[in-house]
């Protein structure tokens, strides 16, 4: 059982909730070692005074900041202390707002709240349910390990979500990003229409465990396949852009695609025409069909895996 993260309360209005915070999110990257090619020894970073060549304890090391011109001011780490904000044991809720008004670029990290004990349910269980009904989030600040968070704290299934949000003044604009912005050319009625069309055809219910982090998953099999020596096999080239000329019959014939699909059974193998299919359409038809190993499998994997099953079905169909 996971241990809280931080522990206080929740405060809106004269209502006070104790909770603990729990981290919600993991990160599955693979982490690898530096070596030096050809050998294996493994490569090290050490501090370094770039004058004398020695290694620095880190306790004779400080911050600088620079101020320009090649300038720095040097800070002490007892200097930073005394201004960090102290360790908060509130989420004080400032406001609430429609969560369709807060723009996904400010979204951060997420958390879970829990009530700290049973005997607080009530509360927390009356918070939780009219932040459902109104459908807002309450903004808030905390201070968690020396850091002060902007944060919004939400509704979920069964708990309140804590997301940390990015303060205004961490987002780029992209006009100061960029060469120059793009220049939208006004699309031409019919385009347009028919691009709506083809958006209309492939929206569908969000359905998260659909979508996997498939190059985690290649890693893992490259690493797999050099480990028993197997012959390493690259992903295909991807697909070339759409050229302005034949963006109409592109965005015709993607909608023909969809319109066909939905009307066909999974079933007909021979009128699913596989190489048109996303990865996520590859993935649900493998789901249908029980394709094991289908989380692990590349795009090309997935067409090549439904239709040997499709084509399993369809005799085991005729013969029985």
């Amino acid at each position: 059982m996971a241990r809280p993260i931080w522990s206080g309360a929740i405060n809106f209005g004269l209502v006070t909730v104790p909770v603990e915070l729990y981290g919600a999110t993991e990160d599955h990257t693979i982490s690898f070692r530096q070596f030096e090619r050809g050998t294996s020894d493994r490569i090290r970073y050490k501090r370094v005074n770039e004058r004398t060549g020695q290694e620095v304890p880190f306790s004779d090391i400080v911050k600088g900041a620079e101020v320009g011109g090649g300038d720095y001011v040097i800070i002490e780490p007892d200097e930073l202390d005394q201004i960090a904000p102290g360790r908060s044991r509130t989420i004080d809720i400032s406001a609430f707002v429609d969560l369709e008004e807060i723009d996904p670029i400010h979204f951060q990290r997420t958390y879970w709240l829990a009530p700290a004990k049973e005997e607080y349910g009530k509360a927390y269980g009356l918070l939780l349910q009219a932040m459902r009904k109104t459908n807002r989030a309450g903004i808030a600040t905390f201070v968690m390990r020396g850091k002060e968070y902007l944060t919004a704290v939400r509704a979920g299934e069964d708990l309140l979500i804590l997301t940390t949000l990015l303060f205004a003044e961490d987002i780029r604009d992209p006009a100061k990003e960029l060469k120059s912005l793009p220049e939208i050319t006004p699309a031409r009625g019919k385009e347009l229409d028919m691009a709506v069309s083809l958006i209309d055809s492939m929206t569908e219910d969000w359905q998260a465990d659909t979508y996997h982090d498939t190059y985690t998953q290649r890693v893992e099999q490259l690493i797999e396949d050099k480990k028993e020596g197997r012959e390493v096999v690259s992903e295909t080239e991807p697909s070339q852009p759409t050229k302005v000329v034949d963006l109409f019959d592109a965005l015709s014939k993607s909608v023909e695609s969809r319109k066909k699909r939905r009307e066909t059974p999974v079933e007909d193998d021979k009128a699913t025409d596989l190489a048109d299919l996303s990865k996520a359409d590859l993935d649900k038809l493998a789901r249908d069909l029980d394709v094991k190993g289908r989380s692990k499998m590349t795009r090309d994997e997935l067409r090549e895996a439904v239709a040997s099953a499709q084509t399993a079905s369809t005799r085991s169909s005729k013969a029985s």
